[in-house]
């Protein structure tokens, strides 16, 4: 199936590794042009090149930190820059660290808000009026199933998360007639360093290994595993391409059924 991306243009931000990074490949393998950032400039021209090999038709790497809002600013600015303009805007970051509700903190509130809500939504923000004005763009949140369904000992990305969320589904309503789609993409529980970060969490706390909990976590999905990142990104490239048009304001689910919920 040709998703209609060649010559379409790409900012996935988180892109070094991860979910960021399976997105970039699979809309890269597309034909895109693709903007990688993160906070690494030797991974993201190293991770460009890659890209360029696999079939972008351009890609730069930008450095930036999304906790920072003036950084946000030069990512969009640079990003119009080197590819003429953003059709494809991917928000992703880093999460918060693991934590039960009654560990919230003022300061990781403060801290986190800026990186899970205030720094997408500016560079949003910003890229936004060029996509409405050319009647075509996408919108992607790589977000989490803890939006849908929270996660135990997740409370901090549980709070904020849901957030981002209730954003993108007001804002959605807002552009679907300038034909701009908003969607949430959220994983479940896919082998990147984040599971690896959760599993010895829990272990700590149970008294387990971080082996032991990733079986775990395995067990509690339908599927009997953990999914890999490139079982995630294309569908990435499938919300970003033309067939994903009358897709928007809403939270795509790709987490081997794990989460049971008929809503």
């Amino acid at each position: 199936m040709d998703l209609g991306l060649k010559g379409k243009r790409a900012l996935v931000m988180g892109a070094s590794k991860g979910l960021g990074r399976a997105i970039a490949d699979s809309l890269a393998a597309e034909g895109a042009a693709v903007v990688v950032s993160g906070r690494d400039q030797a991974k993201l021209d190293a991770v460009a090149a890659e890209l360029k090999a696999a079939g972008a038709s351009a890609a730069f790497g930008v450095p930036a930190d999304v906790a920072n809002g003036a950084d946000m600013d030069r990512l969009a600015d640079e990003a119009t820059r080197l590819m003429g303009g953003v059709d494809i805007l991917v928000l992703n970051h880093g999460g918060p660290p693991p934590c039960i509700a009654s560990e919230i903190t003022d300061a990781s509130l403060h801290t986190w808000f800026e990186q899970i809500v205030a720094s997408p939504i500016r560079i949003c923000n910003r890229l936004m009026p060029a996509m409405r004005k050319q009647g075509w763009g996408r919108v992607i949140v790589v977000g989490s199933t803890g939006m849908q369904h929270p996660i135990p000992n997740l409370a901090l990305s549980n709070t904020l998360r849901a957030a981002i969320w209730g954003w993108l589904k007001t804002f959605s309503g807002e552009v679907a007639k300038d034909g701009v789609t908003m969607n949430v993409l959220a994983p479940g529980s896919i082998m990147t360093d984040r599971i690896n970060q959760n599993a010895a969490s829990r272990a700590e706390k149970a008294g387990t290994t971080a082996e032991a909990e990733i079986a775990q976590m395995a067990s509690e999905v339908p599927a009997r595993r953990i999914g890999r990142p490139d079982e995630f990104g294309p569908m990435g490239a499938f919300l970003a391409s033309e067939q994903g048009a009358y897709i928007t304001g809403s939270m795509i689910r790709v987490d081997g059924g794990r989460v049971r919920s008929m809503l």
